[in-house]
């Protein structure tokens, strides 16, 4: 029998980044890499104001916090958005079987791309992660479109 994991209970650890990374006045996404039984390899939140770096996303902090991995195939990536272009690359590159999205009402990414090319997508359609980025990018819309590169 195969335990299903408790997704919400895995976002409630992407949330807290992205909590985190709005109180240090950066744009609240928040990931976590988790293995498929349940152990947190990393987690990390969104740091390209924080760092200036544009490529310090939510998904790549908690990339590159996991560390090193034999293989991602049995890792399930948590995020309070739904992954951009760049963030669902490495999401295809590693081959990371699993992605948990808080929401993707906002903005969508490229979940659609990673369903159609063998990974598992799950929605929760979270509202606390929808009202935490939207509230943000009409707050602040000229960081959120260089954010996603408009």
């Amino acid at each position: 029998m195969i335990n299903t994991p408790d997704y919400p209970a895995l976002l409630a650890t992407a949330v807290a980044e992205a909590r985190q990374g709005l109180a240090e006045g950066g744009i609240p996404i928040g990931a976590a890499l988790y293995h498929a039984d349940g152990r947190l390899l990393g987690c990390g939140h969104n740091r390209r104001v924080q760092d200036g770096d544009p490529s310090s996303h939510g998904e790549t902090d908690a990339f590159r916090k996991a560390g090193r991995q034999r293989s991602y195939r049995e890792t399930i990536m948590v995020t309070t958005l739904a992954p951009c272009w760049y963030c669902s690359g490495l999401i295809r590159q590693f081959n990371i079987g699993t992605v948990v999205v808080g929401e993707s009402e906002t903005f969508r990414g490229g979940i659609d791309w990673l369903g159609e090319n063998g990974t598992t997508v799950i929605d929760l359609a979270d509202k606390e992660c929808m009202e935490m980025m939207q509230g943000y990018i009409a707050a602040n819309p000229e960081v959120w479109n260089e954010d996603i590169g408009e």
